[in-house]
């Protein structure tokens, strides 16, 4: 009976390291001391403008030169809601405009499903406005969590005496298991061996 069903397409990704992926159209969650690293390294990997939604009252922000290895700084756009309930509102609009590619959402926690759900949507509705589907990434605290999210993964230094070296794992995938690797190296020669 499932031989009658029509094969499912494969949604379009935006590829990061040899077979490492995001799936556009969807909502990513990074989480870790490095998450806003693996947020530029993404930011890099993608062309257009940025949009980086966190509270005003965050002081933790991405500074210029810190952006310039990865991407552009003129490319970012920041946006600095007042209340917690404006940051996902902000991030689900821009979504669904389709305006930018990708959309950023440093959050003091992870949201809960119905929020996720809604972000999904907006991005399946950006879709189908832009040339290129918009990528959401959830940048949250400690051990993340979202449910809901198209996939998970959690970015931190590797500690070794070797600079620019970070352990990446794949938490969770809709489309593939659990893994770490070690990522090395500068924007434009990034190494990656599985850890």
């Amino acid at each position: 009976m499932n031989a009658l069903l029509p094969a499912r397409a494969p949604r379009p990704s935006l590829p990061l390291f040899g077979a490492l992926a995001l799936a556009l159209g969807r909502v990513h969650e990074c989480c870790g001391p490095a998450r806003h690293t693996w947020a530029m390294i993404v930011a890099g990997a993608l062309s257009g403008p940025v949009l980086w939604i966190a509270p005003r009252w965050l002081r933790d922000r991405p500074h210029p030169d810190g952006i310039r290895p990865f991407a552009g700084p003129e490319r970012f756009l920041f946006a600095a809601p007042e209340h917690r309930m404006e940051l996902l509102w902000c991030m689900e609009e821009a979504l669904r405009s389709g305006a930018v590619p990708l959309v950023v959402a440093d959050l003091p926690a992870p949201p809960g499903l119905t929020p996720v759900r809604r972000l999904h949507l907006a991005a399946e509705e950006g879709a189908a406005r832009a040339f290129r589907p918009p990528l959401g990434l959830l940048l949250t605290p400690g051990e993340g969590g979202a449910p809901g999210v198209e996939s998970r993964w959690r970015m931190a230094p590797a500690h070794e005496r070797a600079a620019d070296r970070w352990r990446l794992e794949r938490l969770r995938d809709r489309t593939a298991p659990p893994a770490a690797w070690h990522l090395s190296g500068r924007p434009d020669a990034w190494v990656l061996g599985r850890a």
